[in-house]
This record gives structure tokens, C-alpha cells and sequence, in this order.
């Protein structure tokens, strides 16, 4: 077998496939999107995407070994990254998360849900017969390794990359064979813990977030109003939609930050409940067959690098669609491939680059 042969062989169809529809998708949405936006976004998305599917490549292509050995520094540097920025970054909108140069930023807490998703597999795939005898230590180390960033997140304050980053870990806790009763402890003290952030941790904009989620009529002009907005614009697209192009909610601009946060809305306004249902359907065969990959692969670190990312994947979708629908407030967490934002696109192509790589080899163990 030639060499362009063995390469090819190698490609995730289904996966290649499912993937490029959903960037169709969310480039067609985030044109209509953006018609009323300010001039340049469409085109400085394509160009993010075209570096992100550059940067997919690179990471598909990287030896395992390589990825497992980076873990640990790569955790370190993106923990000393989120600390220097609370004091060298750049302030947006009162939150300090970004490093900037002009028009050029990187925010490192997306950095830090790929970290997480490398050292949970390096820690969880190291030694099996260790972590049957001494459980407890993998579970608190893991625990104080992802509470520190997410901490230093909320400092920022960044309160959705902070609730992602923790569900990300929690997800990947639960996913590898630890004892039960472990994940009991862990399930019970981490509620009590969110109780505690909810109730002295936030801060009073965020509390009034979560407020305005159970009541939106405290708040109809303001932290209400993007809730209420992306309903009416939901509502509106009814079986078919209105049609591309043809979004009143949208073009008018009654629906804030719908690039961003609520590009779903945009795109039930104009296609309806068929077109939403096309929409999940995608993401939902997308985050499906990742988990084929994983069940499919002989390696535990392959495989629970997979299931970080099925479950970055799972987890900013939902949240992204129940915060636009008014079941789980405003936290600003984008649609991967279809909000508009370099750092969101970066982050889920690179996933998806890790998916890649476990999906070419995961039948070499």
C-alpha cells in the first residue's frame, strides 16, 4: 500500500463528514448573523476556521507520546498563564481574561479545557494497578489539579469557562473506573461546594444572573432581556422558519450578541424547528461517534482523551442551548463551529484534532 493510500485509510470518514457540515452550517448562520454586525467578522471567522483546520491537522499528526509527556507542562503553563493574566491582561466589558496585542488576543482559559482533558488522560491512563490500591490520592490530586484554574477563572470573573471547565473534569472523574462510593463523596461535596460559590463566591451581576434565570420579569430590559429576546425569536421561526436571510429578531437587532451567545436563536428564527432538529441531529451524531471512537480504542489514554473531548463537546452544546431556550442562565458559553470567536473555534479544533489522533491508531494497542 502506497503512502498516500495508508494516510487516506487513516481518515475518519463519518467524522470528516459530520464536522464539515456542521462548519457549513455555522458559517451559513454566522453570515446572517453578522449582516448587522460590524465589518469584518464573517471574514475574520473564515480565516480562524481555515487556521483551525490547520492547527486540526498538526494535532492529529502529533505521536501520543508526545501528547502524554506535554501534559503536565502544558497544565503548569496554562495555570501560570491564568494567574499573569489577572494582572497583565487586557480589560473587555470589566472582565480581565484576555492577553492582547491590537486587534490580536488569546485567552487563556480555553487553553485550560484542553489542558484538563491531556492530564486527566495522562493521570487516569499511568498506573491501573496504583489507582485500584491508593484511589483517594488520584481522586483529591485531580480534584485540587482542576479547582485552582477554575478558581483562577472565576477571579477573572469568567463564571461559564469556570462552570465548563469544572463539569469537564467532573465528567472525566466520573468516566474512568474509580470505586462508586469515591464518586459518592466526590458528587455529595461537590454540591455542597457549588452551593457555597453560588452563595458567597458570585459576583452580585452574576448573582442577579441567575435570579433573573428563575425570574425574568425582574429584569425585562436588562440581564432578562437576552432570554426573552432569543424565545421571541425561537417562537417566531415556528415548523419552517422564516426563511435565510429573513430574521426580523435578528436583522432588527432586538437579539444581542446573537454571533455570539445566541446563534441558535439566529438560526430557529430563519429555519425553524426542521432546521433545529438538523442542527442537533449533527451535534448529536458528532459527540456519538466520538464515543464509538473511544469504545474502539485498546488504549486507556487514548480513550479517555477522547471522552474529555466528547465531553467538552456535549457540555458546550447544552449548556449553550439551554441558556438560549431559558432553562440555565446567561453564562456566555459559545455553539462550537457556530459562535462567532478565534479562542472558541481554536479550542474545538484542536478537540477535534485529539479525536483524530486516537481515531487513526486506536487499533494499534
Amino acid at each position: 500500500m502506497s503512502a498516500l493510500r495508508r494516510t487516506w485509510s487513516l481518515i475518519d470518514g463519518p467524522l470528516s463528514a459530520v464536522v464539515a457540515f456542521v462548519i457549513a452550517l455555522g458559517l451559513v448562520n454566522l453570515y446572517s448573523a453578522t449582516r448587522v454586525a460590524p465589518k469584518g467578522m464573517f471574514s475574520s471567522q473564515l480565516l480562524w476556521m481555515a487556521i483551525g483546520v490547520l492547527l486540526l491537522v498538526g494535532v492529529a499528526l502529533l505521536d501520543q507520546q508526545l501528547l502524554k509527556r506535554l501534559a503536565w507542562p502544558g497544565y503548569l503553563g496554562v495555570t501560570g498563564l491564568l494567574a499573569a493574566v489577572l494582572v497583565v491582561g487586557k480589560v473587555v466589558n470589566g472582565s480581565r481574561r484576555w492577553f492582547g496585542w491590537g486587534s490580536f488576543g488569546i485567552q487563556p482559559s480555553e487553553l485550560m479545557k484542553l489542558s484538563l482533558i491531556l492530564l486527566g488522560a495522562q493521570l487516569f491512563s499511568s498506573d491501573p494497578k496504583d489507582m485500584s490500591l491508593r484511589p483517594w490520592r488520584y481522586a483529591l490530586l485531580w480534584h485540587a489539579l482542576w479547582i485552582v484554574p477554575a478558581l483562577l477563572i472565576l477571579k477573572q470573573p469568567d463564571l461559564g469557562t469556570a462552570l465548563l471547565c469544572g463539569l469537564l473534569a467532573l465528567s472525566v472523574f466520573f468516566l474512568v473506573p474509580l470505586p462508586a462510593r469515591i464518586k459518592g463523596w466526590v458528587l455529595t461535596v461537590g454540591l455542597s461546594g457549588a452551593f457555597l460559590i453560588v452563595r458567597f463566591g458570585l459576583k452580585e451581576y452574576q448573582k442577579k444572573r441567575l435570579l433573573t434565570f428563575l425570574h425574568p420579569e425582574l429584569d425585562p430590559t436588562g440581564t432578562g432581556y437576552h432570554a426573552r429576546q432569543a424565545l421571541f425569536a425561537i417562537g417566531s421561526g415556528r415548523l419552517t422558519g422564516k426563511g435565510y436571510l429573513r430574521g426580523t429578531q435578528n436583522h432588527l437587532q432586538f437579539l444581542p450578541e446573537h454571533w455570539t451567545d445566541f446563534p441558535f436563536a439566529v438560526w430557529a428564527e430563519e429555519w425553524g424547528l426542521l432546521g433545529c432538529l438538523l442542527l442537533l441531529a449533527s451535534f448529536l451524531f458528532l459527540i456519538l461517534w466520538t464515543l464509538h471512537i473511544a469504545a474502539a480504542c485498546r488504549d486507556r489514554f487514548g480513550r479517555y482523551l477522547v471522552l474529555g473531548c466528547a465531553a467538552l463537546l456535549f457540555w458546550h452544546v447544552s449548556i449553550n442551548i439551554a441558556m438560549v431556550i431559558g432553562m440555565a442562565p446567561v453564562v456566555g458559553v459559545t455553539l462550537p463551529l457556530v459562535s462567532y470567536g478565534g479562542s472558541s473555534v481554536l479550542t474545538v479544533m484542536a478537540a477535534l484534532g485529539l479525536v483524530y489522533n486516537v481515531s487513526a491508531r486506536r487499533y494499534q494497542y
